[in-house]
This record gives C-alpha cells, sequence and structure tokens, in this order.
C-alpha cells in the first residue's frame, strides 16, 4: 500500500521529439492509478498532460485536473477526467496542485514545467511543504539539468542536502520506493547555519 493517495504530475502540453516521452507520460498514468494513487496534473489534453491522463483513466484509475479558465475557454482542458477544478490563474493552479498532492513527478517538458519543478523544489528547501519531488529522467532529458545542479552545488549556492531532495531516476518503480522512503531535510539546521554566516 502506497503512503501516497496523490501524485502531481508536472509535463510537457507537448509531445517533444522522441516517442520515449509519450511512452514514459502514458507508463506513469498507468502505474500511479494501478497502485491506487490518485494523479493530479495541470488538466490538458494536449501534450504529455493528456497522455498521461490517458494512461491513468485506461485502468480505471482516479485524476484530478487543475486548469486556468483562459485555457477552458481555448478548449483544451481533458473531457474525461474524473475531476477538473477550473482555476483564475496559474499561481492559484500551482498552488492548488501542490495542495492537493502528496508528491510530485516531473517528466520531460518545456518552461511552464521547469517553473513548476523549481517551484515546488524552493517551497521544500523553505519548507513549506516537505512533500518528495521526483525527477523521471527519460532518455536522458533532465542529464542536463542534474549537471546544473552539480554546478550550483558545488559553487555554493545550493546546500547539498538540498540537491539531494532532487531525486533522479529513470526507472518509475525506483523512482516511486524513493519517493516513498524520503525525508525532507531539517530545515532548523539550515536556518541556524544561514544565521551563522551572516554575523
Amino acid at each position: 500500500m502506497s503512503r501516497f493517495q496523490s501524485v502531481c504530475v508536472y509535463c510537457g502540453s507537448g509531445f517533444g521529439d522522441r516517442p520515449e516521452y509519450r511512452e514514459a507520460a502514458f507508463g506513469i498514468g498507468v502505474l500511479l492509478a494501478q497502485r491506487g494513487i490518485r494523479v493530479v496534473y495541470g488538466g490538458a489534453q494536449v501534450g504529455l498532460m493528456g497522455t498521461v491522463a490517458d494512461g491513468a483513466l485506461s485502468v480505471g484509475g482516479k485524476v484530478v485536473g487543475v486548469i486556468p479558465r483562459v485555457l477552458v475557454e481555448r478548449e483544451i482542458q481533458h473531457p474525461g477526467v474524473t475531476d477538473l477544478r477550473v482555476v483564475e490563474s496559474m499561481h492559484i493552479r500551482k498552488q492548488m496542485m501542490v495542495d492537493l498532492s502528496d508528491a510530485f513527478i516531473a517528466l520531460p517538458g518545456g518552461f511552464g514545467t521547469m517553473d513548476e519543478l523549481f517551484e515546488t523544489l524552493t517551497w521544500l528547501q523553505l519548507g513549506v511543504h516537505s512533500k518528495p519531488l521526483g525527477l523521471l529522467n527519460v532518455s536522458g532529458f533532465y542529464d542536463g539539468l542534474v549537471a546544473f545542479v552539480r554546478q550550483m552545488t558545488g559553487t555554493g549556492f545550493v546546500r547539498p542536502q538540498h540537491a539531494a531532495s532532487l531525486l533522479v531516476e529513470s526507472d518509475p518503480v525506483r523512482l516511486l520506493e524513493r519517493m516513498e522512503a524520503f525525508e525532507p531535510p531539517a530545515l532548523g539546521k539550515w536556518i541556524e547555519a544561514m544565521a551563522a554566516e551572516v554575523r
């Protein structure tokens, strides 16, 4: 039995240039649904977003879509999700997705996916939430980002314990296992260290 009731999936509104991205998106939807985990995502029927929802729905899973009204008006919301939440802004969308979820998985995507990923990771660093966040590194998509996180850590802008909070795997089952076992870094010690630096 999973410790997660709901997992939020961040991913692209396009398909990208490799069939592996679409296969991974459909597969993660199926995997979560088969484990009795509700999928929370951005509510659209396009790209990898719609594919994640299709995967979960194909095996009878529950899917919550959270979509800004401006995108509903463009008629790209997924018609088959079990629960569609229409909100007034992108900011409200991101907050609601975090509030509805016990954990987060980022698949390949563009600027929007990076925005969601890094805001959620920053909130974890600051102790706004203590929920695990994983990267599903499909066909090496996130290799460059992982290297950049190492660079930020090596140059002193990211603390090692916070870099380690971003869980990276190419296998979705292994990623879920690591997310299940995740323990957030101790916020108090980090704040004490920051205070010591400015004294």
